[in-house]
């Protein structure tokens, strides 16, 4: 069984919510991931999605641009975030690991190869937000092949679509809960209770809301709605913060720390 998949039946026998944090690999640096992700799930994540730079991210807000742009500076690639599997693990991160990309790198990377190293280094999930689900055919099947979890991503706009998006998705459904790209907000799409409850109802596997949460009320409020909760910017703007702490070596670990009790607060 996929460790995905393990990870979500666990937490319901235990009527928990799965904390998935979003993180940019290389951001400021691939060996500062490595510790990050080891502290994430130190306090308290389940899941985590790993972030791949790219130039022209057509989702994502200023936040996880600037991340982005930090990590293209130190030439971080497809391969090294890939990579980062294999080194989370010798590390002792025992978590499921989310591969979150743009369709071209993958593309350009060749796509059997791609996932033949996505499943050598012990990622699970794939999410690839610009790759709609009438031309995903190619990925979907080398997905099956590889058993890594295609992650499909809805939003509420994407209600006369939501029943054919789901119906084959794998691992969870991606709810995305406020239209534009990704960032810290007070407020959510209108409809987004009307809308977690359609996806709920149509899926075949648990779903997620993702996009603009930022802090513990907001949480606790989708926990109740969702069988995960996402966290993207929120984390990489604390990262963003912590930049001149996690950088020298010598006050590294207390960087860490304000990251964890960051993430200890929203799983609280």
């Amino acid at each position: 069984m996929n460790l995905i998949d393990q990870t979500f039946n666990a937490l319901r026998k235990q009527n928990k919510t799965a904390l998935i944090p979003f993180i940019s690999c290389g951001d400021p640096l691939l060996d500062i991931t490595v510790d990050i992700v080891k502290q994430l799930e130190e306090s308290g994540a389940d899941i985590i999605e790993l972030g791949v730079p790219y130039s022209d991210p057509l989702a994502d807000g200023p936040v996880i641009q600037r991340a982005s742009e930090r990590a293209l500076q130190n030439n971080v690639t497809l391969f090294d975030c890939i990579k980062l599997g294999n080194r989370l693990r010798e590390a002792g991160v025992k978590l499921p690991l989310i591969l979150f990309t743009y369709y071209n790198p993958a593309l350009q990377f060749g796509l059997e190869r791609f996932f033949e190293e996505i499943k050598k280094n012990d990622i699970s999930g794939l999410i690839i937000p610009d790759l709609p689900i009438e031309e995903n055919h190619a990925v979907m099947e080398l997905s099956h092949k590889y058993n890594i979890h295609l992650i499909p991503l809805v939003a509420p706009t994407s209600e006369a679509r939501i029943n054919k998006i789901v119906q084959q998705a794998k691992g969870f459904v991606y709810c995305v809960s406020s239209l534009g790209v990704t960032g810290e907000r007070a407020d959510f799409h209108e409809k987004i209770d009307e809308f977690l409850a359609t996806v709920r109802q149509a899926s075949p596997v648990p779903i997620a809301v993702g996009f603009g949460i930022s802090n513990r009320e907001q949480v606790a409020n989708f926990e109740q709605k969702c069988d995960g909760v996402i966290v993207g910017s929120a984390i990489v703007r604390t990262i963003e913060n912590q930049l001149p702490l996690l950088l020298n070596e010598q006050t590294r670990k207390q960087g860490l720390q304000q990251i964890g009790q960051f993430v200890s607060q929203l799983k609280a």
